[in-house]
């Protein structure tokens, strides 16, 4: 397919938001976010993710409506696919994966986890659907290529598990290699993603071999990463919260928000700003944390790393850059990719694949390969 006008339908759903996007060869022809209030998603309290797939597609349709697109996909300007973000699915290769409905009943299982974006598969399939094309998703939280070396911890009760932002630092990889001149298998890169979850990588020969996880690592806004492992055996066995409530401090009410009050950067630089000592000193141990991360990727790649890619919303504070360079620039030079452009990389995945620059991929039902 070589027409520079089709179209892909990407959408990447949140915790309390949905952005979407429409994306040519050239780029960016709409970008949308959907809030959703605590009052809209507090009647799905409790209730599987995928209950709100309705909801959330809904809301799409309104949106694509009123910026004069058909939602069904079939107007003058139909799409060509649709692409979604991907869920907590069995651990797989990188790449453009087809949504089918074994993919579907794999997400609806949550075997990993709720989360939001086990919704992005299936308001894909969705759109796909109505428009009479396929739907994919592309580089899904669970793209598992670590080396053997970084599965093992100091229990065999207690393995590493691959999950974290595999899509936007995949994507932010293979942009600074195109930048460079360079092919993203031959080089030696560390990726840090800041955002409300933190995400480390070590990546070479074109593959993430060794990274943090989402129960690793340096805390965030909402969640506090790595903890002494004895005192957090102690207050699962405290009677002091139910299994329920320490789940929501580990993924919700941790890290910032756990010692400010407030999981919003601009606001914790506003308190700093004004004085507060303790906004200051819980911003700069974040970062450290960070750093501490980073340095432990250089290990991994054994001192040999061609460039520091940083990247997510926390790329966008200067303040966070300017505490963070000291601390790193000794390891190799830093670029800077803010936000997280990935509708963009959905896309794009997507496009790579009718272009035929790569197969799309199923997940299998026995999900120790994935196929192309």
């Amino acid at each position: 397919m070589s027409d520079q006008n089709a179209r892909v339908l990407a959408i990447d759903p949140g915790t309390t938001s949905t952005k979407f996007g429409i994306y040519t060869r050239t780029g960016e022809e709409l970008a949308r976010t959907i809030r959703h209030g605590d009052e809209e998603l507090e009647r799905f309290r409790g209730r599987p993710m995928l209950e709100r797939l309705q909801y959330r597609a809904g809301k799409i349709e309104v949106a694509l409506a009123e910026a004069g697109y058909d939602p069904q996909g079939k107007g003058a300007e139909p799409w060509a696919a649709v692409a979604g973000r991907g869920g907590l699915l069995p651990p797989i290769s990188c790449g453009t994966y087809l949504v089918d409905d074994a993919m579907i009943a794999e997400l609806r299982q949550a075997r990993l986890g709720e989360h939001a974006c086990n919704l992005g598969a299936p308001l894909a399939l969705n759109f796909a659907r109505a428009a009479g094309v396929h739907a994919y998703i592309v580089d899904p939280p669970t793209v598992d290529e670590w080396q053997p070396c970084a599965r093992f911890t100091g229990s065999p009760l207690a393995p590493r598990v691959c999950i974290g932002h595999a899509l936007n630092t995949k994507a932010v990889a293979r942009r600074y290699s195109r930048e460079h001149s360079g092919a993203y298998a031959d080089l030696r890169l560390i990726v840090i993603h800041m955002g409300s979850g933190m995400t480390v990588s070590a990546h070479r020969q074109g593959k993430t071999i060794d990274s943090n996880t989402i129960e690793e690592g340096p805390f965030g806004p909402d969640r506090t990463g790595s903890l002494p492992v004895r005192s957090l055996a102690r207050l699962c066995f405290s009677g002091r919260m139910t299994p329920a409530e320490l789940d929501r401090h580990l993924f919700g009410d941790g890290g910032l928000f756990a010692y400010l009050g407030t999981r919003d950067l601009v606001e914790v630089e506003r308190r700093i700003e004004a004085g507060d000592r303790e906004a200051a000193a819980v911003l700069e141990a974040m970062v450290y944390q960070i750093a501490k991360e980073t340095g432990a990727m250089a290990a991994v790649l054994q001192g040999q790393v061609d460039a520091v890619l940083v990247t997510g919303g926390m790329a966008h504070s200067e303040r966070v850059l300017q505490l963070l360079r000291p601390q790193i620039a000794w390891i190799a030079p830093l670029t800077v990719y803010p936000g997280e452009d990935e509708l963009r990389a959905l896309a794009e995945g997507v496009f790579r694949v009718l272009d035929g620059e790569e197969l799309a991929r199923r997940v299998p039902t026995d999900p120790s390969k994935a196929t192309a």
